[in-house]
């Protein structure tokens, strides 16, 4: 198991209790994930654990089902919506009307409070997130094809006490940390104390 996958198996371990919480993990989802159009939402992830959390976390969300789940086995599991209603059920929490062009950008409205804003982070990781094996090297990406949402990450990031840095790659927009520390944090704050801890010990290791 890579470090990304065990990191997102911790997260997914984080308990669906409040719905303004499972809202803003939602949102970091749909904002990170393969696509999300007027007509259709589609969340691709080899994450097993995702994979199980993201009915359980929609429904929480929005009361709403996927209209294609994916099939039983599958490496990389896809989930998606294409139902009218249901999109308009997603968009509409946050402000967005997916009957008019849909620009993505984050309604910091839906994210005043911190337990919101840090489930919100651990949704765009589950989605387009990764982090290197620690014993090699220290890097943690958020990876998102919208360029608006990416540099509003960075100022929501900066006004939580962190300090990203900002890349591209092909069509993808990177807010990404490279120091230790940083990324011991930023586990921490997603709800994987447990990978930061090993990350803590794999650089006790190399010092």
């Amino acid at each position: 198991m890579s470090f990304s996958t065990q990191v997102k198996a911790e997260l997914c371990r984080a308990p669906l209790n409040r719905k303004c919480c499972a809202q803003a993990e939602a949102y970091g989802v749909l904002l990170y994930c393969s696509l999300s159009t007027p007509a259709e939402v589609r969340i691709t992830t080899e994450s097993p654990e995702f994979a199980a959390r993201l009915p359980q976390l929609f429904q929480k969300a929005f009361q709403v089902r996927f209209d294609r789940l994916p099939a039983e086995g599958a490496g990389k599991r896809i989930f998606s919506i294409t139902q009218p209603d249901k999109l308009s059920a997603l968009w509409s929490v946050f402000g967005h009307d997916p009957a008019e062009a849909l620009v993505h950008h984050i309604n910091y409205a839906v994210l005043e409070e911190d337990h919101c804003r840090t489930a919100f982070l651990r949704g765009a990781f589950l989605a387009g997130g990764s982090v290197t094996d620690p014993a090699k090297r220290y890097h943690l990406e958020l990876a998102t094809s919208h360029l608006s949402v990416s540099r509003e990450l960075h100022a929501l990031l900066l006004e939580m006490g962190f300090a990203p840095k900002e890349s591209r790659r092909k069509a993808n927009a990177i807010t990404y940390f490279k120091q230790s520390d940083a990324i011991e944090d930023v586990l921490t704050a997603m709800g994987a104390p447990l990978a930061a801890m090993e990350l803590m010990n794999a650089k006790a290791e190399k010092d």
